[in-house]
């Protein structure tokens, strides 16, 4: 059983950026597979990035591909999305996920696959 709790929500502007955080709590963090979705109302929730369990496999929706970044540090349980040149359309409620995977070079891009769900931090970013 793990727990996941994100912050680093906001409002920001066009152009700027925000720095989102997950802590896990119980068990320990570098089992686990981890991913970033979005979810707007009347949506379903969609894939923002991922990252397998060793850290070394990351992966990332084309719309956010090359302006976010998913990273961890196993010693803080932490993962980080860190999220530069934001646009009006990334405004959403950003989850965190997390995923018992048997192989640590794996990752997930759907969320079916995933075992754990935070409860969620908004981001808007108004033009």
């Amino acid at each position: 059983q793990v727990q996941l709790v994100e912050s680093g929500g906001g409002l920001v502007q066009a152009g700027g950026s925000l720095r989102l955080s997950c802590v896990a709590s119980g068990r320990t963090f570098s089992t686990y597979a981890m991913g970033w979705f979005r979810q707007v109302p009347g949506k379903e929730r969609e894939f923002v990035a991922a990252r397998s369990r060793s850290g070394g496999n990351t992966l990332y929706a084309d719309s956010v591909k090359g302006r976010f970044t998913i990273s961890g540090d196993n010693a803080k349980n932490t993962v980080y999305l860190q999220m530069n040149s934001l646009k009006p359309q990334d405004t959403a409620v950003y989850y965190c996920a997390a995923s018992l995977a048997l192989h640590p070079e794996v990752l997930f891009t759907t969320t079916r696959h995933y075992d754990y769900w935070g409860q969620g931090t908004q981001v808007t970013v108004s033009s």
